[in-house]
């Protein structure tokens, strides 16, 4: 990660994530993202599930998209 990354992203169904840092699983070496939710739960993804970009009623959009600060 940089210090250009933004530390918030807006899930595409509303949700407010901050993420906590990038990181390795260690049985298969995939990188991952480690996010935290509003409400303090933290949740990893896939790193590239987590910047996909998705179809949703027939359109295009990220999956998380980065907030400005």
């Amino acid at each position: 990660m940089t210090n250009n990354t933004p530390a918030r992203y807006r899930h595409y169904k509303g949700g407010i994530y901050e993420l906590v840092c990038e990181a390795t699983r260690e049985a298969d070496l995939v990188p991952v993202i480690v996010y935290r939710a509003h409400n303090g739960t933290v949740w990893v993804r896939d790193k590239a599930v987590f910047f996909e970009t998705i179809d949703v009623d027939g359109k295009p959009v990220q999956r998380f998209a980065p907030i400005a600060e």
